[in-house]
């Protein structure tokens, strides 16, 4: 079995959520509909799930290549690297 280490975890900063408990794309085009919201760890963006239809959250890394984001729900903590594609 292959492991795969994240090599991105350095991208890691101190942010706050820019919408908290909310996805910043679904508010600005009036959606209220996610089932799950991911926070960036590089600058504090705020968005949806891949199980949810927009699937903000991954736009947002595709349009900026920001590497690390982690759970915004309750109670989770774990974090996921797109380029590396392991949790973290």
């Amino acid at each position: 079995m292959t492991t795969t280490i994240c090599t991105h975890l350095g991208s890691i900063t101190a942010v706050e959520p820019r919408t908290p408990g909310v996805c910043e794309e679904c508010v600005t085009e009036g959606r209220r509909q996610w089932v799950h919201l991911r926070l960036c760890l590089a600058c504090g963006h705020v968005g949806c799930c891949d199980s949810s239809v927009r699937k903000h959250a991954s736009k947002h890394f595709e349009a900026t290549g920001h590497p690390v984001m982690q759970s915004a729900q309750p109670g989770e903590n774990w974090r996921w690297c797109y380029v590396d594609e392991v949790i973290v």
